[in-house]
Formats: structure tokens, sequence, C-alpha cells
């Protein structure tokens, strides 16, 4: 018989430290407002984590809440990012939210891409009245977090509501092994059963969000307690409010059966957590004892929950779909039904996150972004998740290969972009670039294709590029770069050499004329 892990709680005295989070910021997207909901939580405006996009409001028969009623909107470019520096490094919850609002008036909501890092994350299609939140968990390998959201379809206009990041312990939602533990783990479903309202911080430290069972499951019966509980009671830390509260079967005999809200459509790799407290004493006569069962067949040995305490299980990278079932069973010498508190149930990413588009690239870019004003509002991974990097980029994985800067309305001299050494086509025309064309720019390795027609270089083409064997370089329309030996030399001849030619000109040209003046005079004399 295959046992599921079991994680048996244990009080620690100095618990409360390790809920001491990092990072646990609030972004009002659209808002440029700093204030405290009722929740006790502090909310600040976007205006420090993005630069693009138009702060709108929900029309007002669609107001949710002060946060939900702003959002920003972005019209323009494919891709656009917050970005949340001085991250550190570790396990972090970061969630979304959206909620349309009919802010334009057109009841037609877009749908979009989200994104966060350099993973894909969801496709955001919300045509509700209620917020859609997104929520991922995984561990970051920057000092920094980005979340985008991408245009899908023409005039499809993304927005953003809300956005959360919470540090989270380094141990938690490490079930999945030292090997995964670089997947993501996206949320399907976070349940408290037998609650009255959604509990979130400050009860749970983390910010985790457990809502009531909307649709409590068949044959269950609410009950709860006020056992004395801690925090910390296992590596995943539910708050004591969740564990207060449970379901149970309505009978002895009965069974629990979740829900796991899969989708209908594909297998999905799971990660499952549930926990089990006893919500109050049991008399001295009494037993509760279940097992899990997967598809009526056991999935772990029978177990009692504890009292002041509490039992987690779980089942890791298992593929599951809509048509697969857990159940609770009870054992025979049970005299009483079995008993559930929470349920957590995540889908594991596809592949492991990684550190995205290379150092050496990054930094190119930002040397480029820091010469010119106009390519700053570009943020977040420059070329992954694949097919959503930037406008002006083009990659090869997690190199970029292509700048396509064409008529981007740029001038000035160019930075030193160097370090980008998988660049193969280079693309500048059109622009006001001015002063010498540099020498790195021959020095990279793959480069094969170089325009820069239609700018104001002067100077001489370096020798690293007219030598450099196999390049296709244009850089007509350049009227003062010197391209040949005759464009050479007119180009060098100076405004002052001009002057003093012609001054001695015209000297010989006074002396000639007196002395011609004078044998005109002796001959007539």
């Amino acid at each position: 018989m295959a046992n599921l892990p079991l994680i048996t709680c244990v009080l620690l005295a100095l618990c409360s430290l390790s809920l001491a989070a990092n990072v646990f910021i609030s972004i009002d997207c659209g808002s440029s407002a700093t204030y405290k909901d009722e929740n006790g939580i502090v909310w600040t405006g976007d205006d420090d984590y993005i630069s693009t996009g138009e702060s709108r409001s929900v029309q007002p028969s669609n107001s949710y809440n002060r946060v939900m009623d702003t959002l920003r909107v972005f019209r323009n470019q494919s891709k656009h990012c917050y970005t949340i520096n001085s991250v550190k490094q570790g396990r972090v919850l970061l969630r979304a939210t959206f909620l349309y609002g009919n802010y334009d008036g057109k009841n037609s909501p877009p749908a979009f891409d989200l994104m966060f890092d350099s993973y894909y994350w969801a496709y955001v299609n919300n045509s509700g009245t209620t917020p859609s939140r997104y929520e991922v968990i995984y561990t970051t390998t920057k000092e920094s977090i980005s979340v985008c959201v991408s245009q899908y379809e023409a005039d499809q206009f993304p927005y953003i509501s809300a956005l959360e990041v919470r540090s989270l312990d380094s141990d938690m939602y490490k079930g999945l092994g030292a090997d995964k533990d670089i997947y993501p783990l996206f949320t399907r479903r976070r349940l408290a059963f037998g609650t009255n309202e959604t509990i979130r911080f400050p009860a749970d430290p983390y910010d985790r969000q457990w809502p009531v069972d909307g649709l409590p499951m068949k044959g269950t019966i609410r009950v709860s307690g006020n056992a004395n509980l801690e925090s910390g009671l296992t590596t995943d830390y539910p708050p004591p409010a969740v564990l207060r509260s449970a379901v149970t079967a309505a009978t002895r005999n009965s069974t629990i059966q979740f829900n796991l809200a899969l989708s209908t459509k594909f297998n999905s790799s799971v990660y499952i957590n549930w926990y089990f407290s006893e919500v109050a004493r049991l008399g001295p006569n009494d037993t509760r004892m279940f097992s899990f069962y997967k598809d009526n067949k056991p999935l772990s040995d029978p177990f009692s929950p504890p009292y002041e305490n509490c039992t987690q299980k779980y089942i890791s990278n298992m593929t599951l779909s809509a048509n697969n079932s857990f159940t609770l069973v009870p054992t025979e010498n049970s005299t009483l039904p079995p008993l559930v508190n929470a349920m957590e149930v995540f889908i594991i990413g596809d592949f492991p996150l990684d550190n995205g588009t290379q150092t050496q690239d990054v930094e190119g870019l930002a040397s480029l972004q820091e010469a010119f004003r106009l390519l700053k509002n570009w943020g977040g991974d420059p070329c992954l998740p694949k097919l959503y990097n930037w406008d002006w980029v083009k990659c090869d994985g997690d190199r970029v290969t292509t700048l396509l800067l064409t008529g981007y309305g740029l001038s000035g001299p160019l930075p030193d972009f160097s370090s980008m050494t998988a660049l193969h086509t280079i693309n500048l025309s059109n622009n006001s670039l001015s002063g010498k064309i540099p020498e790195f720019l021959g020095l990279l390795p793959n480069l094969q294709i170089l325009n820069l027609e239609n700018n104001r270089f002067n100077g001489t083409i370096p020798t690293s590029l007219s030598n450099k064997k196999d390049l296709i370089l244009r850089v007509s329309g350049n009227p003062q770069l010197c391209t040949s030996n005759s464009s050479c030399t007119t180009s060098v001849t100076s405004p002052k050499a001009n002057s003093s030619f012609r001054t001695r000109k015209n000297i010989l040209e006074m002396v000639f004329t007196t002395i011609v003046s004078s044998i005109i005079i002796l001959h007539l004399s």
C-alpha cells in the first residue's frame, strides 16, 4: 500500500521568528494613494513599479472595493511589466488580480496573457463581475520580480487591478523534493472547510486567502471549536483560524469526497495538501480514524486527527484529471466519521523556472535603455517566455540575436553594448544617431548584418567593420561619414584650410596684377 507522506505537527517555541516576512508588498494598480484596508494591509500606488499604461476606474455600478476600483490599462506595445526590486531570493507567493468593471463603457472585457519573470503564467479572460485572482508559489532566482501582461489579439488591451508579493518560509511547499523545488506551483484552489468567512492576513501571516467552500461537499456538516492552537504547526504553517473549523461526514459510516476542480480537458501534475485537526476534545469512548482512497483504492494507512495539533498529508508530482477522485473512508472501528479542516490544490509547472535572458545581454540592453530614453518603457525579461520578447529584439532561447530599432527616433552616440556577443543582425537605420561608428561593432563575433543607413554618423568606418568578412554593411544616408578615399579627402578638408588657400590665391592674383600693370606702364613710356 502506498502511503501519503505524513507531517506530524510539532509546536515550535520560536515559530514566530520564521513567520517574519521579508517581503510584504501590496500594489493598487492605477492608484497613486497609500492607505490601509480593513485587514490592516497597507496598499501603495503603482507609480514606483511601472512607467507605462494609463490609470482608469471601474464604472460606479461595478464598484467592488477600493483596491479593485482602479486599474492600469495598456494600449501600446505588446508587453508591459511591473518590476519589484530588492527582493530577497527565496520562496514567495505572488498574486495578481483583475477586474474589468466595464471601465471603458464597452461591456467587452479583453483577453490577454499574464507572465512572471521568464515564465508564462495564465490566459486572463475575466468576463464576470467579481475579481479573477491568479496565484503562484515559487523560488526566486534573482533579487527582483517582474510581472507582465501581453496583448494576445489586436484591440485586446491588457489591464491589471492589483499585485501582491509575500515572502514564505524557505521550507514551505517543498514536498516536490530538492530536484523539483525550482518548479512553480500554480494555485488551483485553497479552501477552509467549515468557516463562515474568508481567512487571510492577519490571521495568516503570509496572507494566503482561505475562502469559504462555496459549494460544500455533499453529505458534510460544518463543525468548529476553540482548540488552543499555535502558529507554525507544520512546515507549511496552516493558520490556527483555519484549523478551528472543519467539515465531517454526516454519519459514522459516511465518506468525504473532494472536488479538486481540475480541468476536464487535460491531465495535470498536481501537488495537494490536506490539513487535519480535531476542533474539540473527543470523549473517552470516541475514536475517529479513516484512510485516504484514490479512485476507490487505498492510498494511506489509517490515521486520526490530533487535538490542539494537526496532521498534514500531501501528494506531489501525481498526474490527475477531473475523472480522478480522493475520498476519506472511515475504518470499521471508528465511532466518528472522517473530518478535514482545509485543502490546497496546486498545478505543478511544466518545466523549471530558469534565470531568464543571459546577464551579458541584459546588461547590453540596459546600456541602450540608459542612452535612449524612448527605450526605458520596456521591462521584464527581454527574451522569455518564448514568443513574448520585447518588440525590438529577437532571441534564440536566452540570447538576444537581433536588434530592430529602425525608425525609433533615437539620437546621439551609440553606447557600448559589446557584451551582446550573440548578435547577428543590427538594424539602427532611419534614426538621428551621431558621432563615430563604434569600433566594437566590428568585433561582435556573430555579426552578419549591420544597417546604419539614414543617420548622422561621421568620421571613418572602423577597420574592424571594413575588414570583417561576409558582413553586409549598409551606411548610405550619412552625409558626414567617410566611406571612400575621395569622400575622405573631401571630408577632411577643413573650412580653415580652404580659407587659407583662398587667401594665398588672392595675394598671388594681386601680385600678378601689379607686375603686369608695371610692365604696361613702362612700355607706354
